[in-house]
């Protein structure tokens, strides 16, 4: 009897065991998680421009930057929302980035021959408000 109950107890005690160090392997986990989301950085600035195709052009011109996670563009209030790792880029780039594809962005201005190569419907009147 001794034997049997001597060995229930050490059963016990191997699996208190393993299950503390499965609990702290899930710490480690999340705490690298945490560390990777800390570098991510939302940034909003106003982008000229008209339509959906619009739209389509200015946020992938956003999403080429190498960093950004998210790229969002409002048609109605010229605005765009973007999330991004601040270790592999920077908001100037994300700029950089849309007026090189021809659109207007508050820091940096369109690049003249990409805008004239865009769609009629695209061509945007240069005095528009941004980010309203």
């Amino acid at each position: 009897m001794k034997k049997v109950i001597l060995s229930i107890v050490i059963i016990i005690a191997l699996g208190l065991t393993s299950c503390k160090n499965e609990t702290k392997q899930e710490t480690t986990e999340t705490k690298t998680e945490v560390s990777k989301d800390m570098a991510m950085v939302d940034v909003s600035f106003g982008v000229r421009g008209n339509c959906g195709m619009c739209k389509k052009t200015i946020e992938k011109a956003a999403n080429k930057v190498e960093g950004v996670a998210n790229a969002t563009w409002d048609v109605d209030k010229k605005k765009i929302d973007v999330s991004f790792d601040d270790t592999k880029t920077d908001a100037m780039a994300i700029h950089n980035a849309i007026a090189a594809s021809g659109y207007d962005s508050e820091k940096v201005s369109g690049n003249e021959e990409a805008y004239n190569n865009l769609p009629g419907c695209c061509k945007y009147e240069h005095d528009v408000k941004m980010n309203q």
